[in-house]
């Protein structure tokens, strides 16, 4: 069994980059914390491998395509891989991101810098 906390340790930077941790492995997927400020941007990007998005706490603009569409909390969506899409938050947030086990968490990471 593995243990993780959405909410415990969350760090909100003050500078225009979100905050990306790791909370656990599985054996198939990563479970990654992204918390953003008010006015913070994820570029746009896409993921080689399907993901799993989950607004725990505030609200989210996400673009897919470069369709935008408002997420807030408790919405959850699903991205096939080689989806264009970028996030710009309205709010404080958390989003629950998981990842395949054979994606990388430094591609997230050049997504923020």
């Amino acid at each position: 069994m593995k243990k993780a906390s959405l909410v415990d340790n969350i760090t909100y930077k003050k500078n225009l980059k979100p905050a990306v941790t790791v909370l656990l492995k599985t054996a198939n997927t990563k479970e990654v914390r992204i918390v953003m400020k008010k006015g913070q941007l994820m570029k746009e990007h896409q993921a080689p491998f399907p993901i799993i998005i989950e607004m725990f706490e505030g609200e989210i603009v996400f673009g897919i395509n470069g369709n935008k569409q408002l997420l807030k909390r408790g919405d959850i969506i699903a991205l096939d891989a080689n989806i264009p899409h970028d996030l710009s938050s309205t709010s404080d947030c958390i989003i629950r991101l998981s990842i395949s086990i054979l994606d990388k968490i430094e591609r997230v990471n050049k997504v923020i810098q």
